[in-house]
């Protein structure tokens, strides 16, 4: 690899990485808002907001499997861990600290908003954890099973399994420490992991175009991963 290439493959996993972890740490932020969708009149889900922005850390990890490798795809989920630490310290900060009397938010507010932060990124960073590592597993134990073959294969059976993983264990975990009622749990289970698979599904295509533009870029061959060339 040239230095140009060097210099280019290291902006594009610093752009992939910066783009994982902010979709984790906002998802572990915007949680405590439900909402429902109406999917044609076939199912409607009922689920929290953080899953918007967490099938895309599957999405990254998938795309620097492919093309960095293993080690580059876990440790980007590590680096994921420090910035959910980092953000959960800087909200325990701010929720010790007192409001002012003139503060448009008070203390009651972002405590409501913000206070069951600390439960819910512990819980959450524990099925991350379990969850990418599955994903990043079954990827590439699919990838040299069929010699590198079938993108899409590997990309929805790692994605499949790890979100279930991680489904189950955050509402568990919510569950167990009182952020959700018990009698929500089936629902959320069942539309948490639906809506997962449906979006994994919906962006296999975006990752063959990334895998294919990133392959292009830097001369690979299917199955080729960038730090082997």
């Amino acid at each position: 690899m040239t230095a140009v290439q060097k210099l280019s493959s290291d902006r594009i996993y610093l752009i992939l990485a910066a783009l994982f972890i902010t979709s984790l740490v906002v998802s572990n932020l915007i949680f405590k808002k439900f909402f429902y969708w109406d999917f044609f009149g076939l199912y409607t889900f009922e689920i929290s907001v953080g899953v918007l922005p967490y099938p895309i850390t599957f999405l990254i990890t998938d795309s620097i499997s492919e093309i960095y490798g293993k080690k580059k795809a876990n440790q980007v989920v590590t680096l994921g861990i420090f910035a959910s630490v980092f953000s959960l310290l800087i909200i325990m900060i701010s929720e010790a600290v007192p409001s002012t009397s003139w503060s448009p938010i008070g203390d009651e507010i972002f405590s409501n908003v913000f206070g069951a932060t600390t439960i819910a990124v512990g819980a959450s960073m524990m099925a991350y954890l379990l969850a990418q590592y599955v994903d990043i597993y079954i990827f590439h134990f699919w990838k040299k099973l069929t010699k590198g073959k079938h993108l899409w294969l590997r990309n929805n059976f790692s994605t499949f399994l790890s979100q279930f993983v991680d489904t189950f264990a955050v509402v568990f975990l919510l569950s167990v420490f009182g952020e959700l009622e018990w009698k929500l749990f089936w629902g959320l289970l069942l539309s948490g992991f639906l809506f997962k698979v449906l979006i994994a599904i919906l962006d296999t295509p975006f990752l063959y175009l990334i895998v294919y533009l990133l392959r292009k870029r830097f001369h690979l061959k299917p199955g080729e991963e960038l730090m082997e060339s």
